[in-house]
C-alpha cells in the first residue's frame, strides 16, 4: 500500500506585518485541518496535513488583523464537509466557505450547505491532487448550483489555462481561478498562460485569487517576484479580485512563508489605499454576502 505524503506545518511564529490591513478585512482563501481526531481526513487522500484547527487559525487571524474569511475546504477531507461548517457555525456571519461536493449529492444536501454558509464549490485540475475531475459530473454540479447563486472555483496549473480554454469560455456561472492561475514568475508576465489569464479575468463572471506568492515565486522569499503578476491582474479586473493567505500553505515544497510576509506584499500589490479597501472587503463582501444570514 502507498505510503500518503504528509504536508509540511505552517510557520508557527506568525511576524506581526507592517502594513495594517483596514478593518473588515477578509481572508478569502484559507484552510482548516483537523483536529484529526475529531475531523478525519479521506482514506483516498494525496497527502496528509498537519493538524491545523480553528484555533489556531483564529490566532492567526488575530496576529494579522483580519476579521472575515473564505474557508475553502481542501481536497484531502474529500467530500466530507463538516470541518468548514463547524468552523462557519462558530463565527457569528464571519465567515464563509466553499465546498467539495459529487454528484452523489441531493438538493437537500446542497440547501444543507447553503443554509451553513457555503456559497462555492472547488474543483482541482491539479496533477499533483489527481488531475482533473469527471468533466460530465463538474457539468452537473455546474447546472445544480446556478440555482443558488453560487460560483465555481478552479485549481489550475498554468498549463491547465490552455487546455481549458473552452470551459472558462463556456462556463454560465461564476467562477473563480485560484493562486494567479499557478504561472511560474520564472516564465514572465508575457508567458502564454499568464496572457490568457488577464484575457479570461476581463469577463463580467470571472475572478482570480492574488494569493499563491509562494507558489508562483520562483525567488522564493519575501516573493516580491510576484508582484507584477497581482499588478497586471489589477490592471485589467478591479471588481473581481480577491486576496488571501492559503494558510496552512499546504503541499508547499520549497519555501512555507511566514504569513507576516505575504501580508506586507498587499500594499506592493496595491499602494493605493481605496484599492486595498475594494479588494481586502468590499469584493469579497459582494461575492460572500458577509453578515447576511
Amino acid at each position: 500500500m502507498a505510503t500518503i505524503p504528509m504536508c509540511r506545518p505552517p510557520d508557527p511564529d506568525t511576524r506581526k506585518p507592517e502594513y495594517t490591513l483596514p478593518l473588515g478585512a477578509c481572508d478569502a482563501h484559507c484552510h482548516i485541518f483537523g483536529p484529526g481526531d475529531k475531523y478525519p481526513y479521506a482514506p483516498r487522500r494525496s497527502y496528509t496535513p498537519p493538524d491545523a484547527p480553528l484555533s489556531s487559525f483564529q490566532k492567526l487571524q488575530s496576529a494579522l488583523g483580519l476579521e472575515r474569511a473564505v474557508l475553502v475546504n481542501a481536497s484531502c477531507y474529500g467530500t466530507d464537509n463538516t470541518v468548514i461548517l463547524d468552523a462557519i457555525a462558530q463565527s457569528r456571519g464571519q465567515y464563509r466557505g466553499v465546498a467539495n461536493v459529487d454528484d452523489t449529492f441531493t438538493e437537500k444536501d446542497f440547501l444543507r450547505l447553503a443554509e451553513g454558509g457555503i456559497r462555492g464549490v472547488r474543483f482541482n485540475f491539479v496533477k499533483h491532487l489527481g488531475g482533473a475531475p469527471d468533466m460530465s459530473v463538474f457539468r452537473s454540479i455546474v447546472d445544480r448550483i446556478k440555482p443558488f447563486g453560487w460560483h465555481v472555483v478552479l485549481h489550475f496549473d498554468a498549463t491547465d489555462l490552455l487546455e481549458f480554454k473552452d470551459l472558462l469560455d463556456n462556463l454560465p456561472i461564476p467562477f473563480i481561478i485560484d493562486h494567479m492561475g499557478r504561472v511560474p514568475t520564472g516564465d514572465g508576465v508575457s508567458q502564454v498562460p499568464f496572457e490568457l489569464l488577464l484575457d479570461v479575468a476581463q469577463r463580467d463572471n470571472c475572478w482570480v485569487k492574488i494569493c499563491g506568492a509562494e507558489r508562483v515565486s520562483t525567488a522564493g522569499p519575501p516573493f516580491t517576484d510576484a508582484v507584477p503578476f497581482a499588478r497586471a491582474l489589477l490592471k485589467v479586473s478591479q471588481d473581481r479580485i480577491l486576496w488571501g493567505t492559503d494558510w496552512p500553505h499546504p503541499n508547499i515544497k520549497k519555501h512555507m512563508p511566514n504569513d507576516g510576509d505575504l501580508v506586507d506584499l498587499i500594499p506592493l500589490f496595491m499602494p493605493d489605499e481605496e484599492l486595498q479597501k475594494k479588494i481586502l472587503i468590499d469584493n469579497p463582501h459582494r461575492l460572500y454576502g458577509f453578515g447576511i444570514t
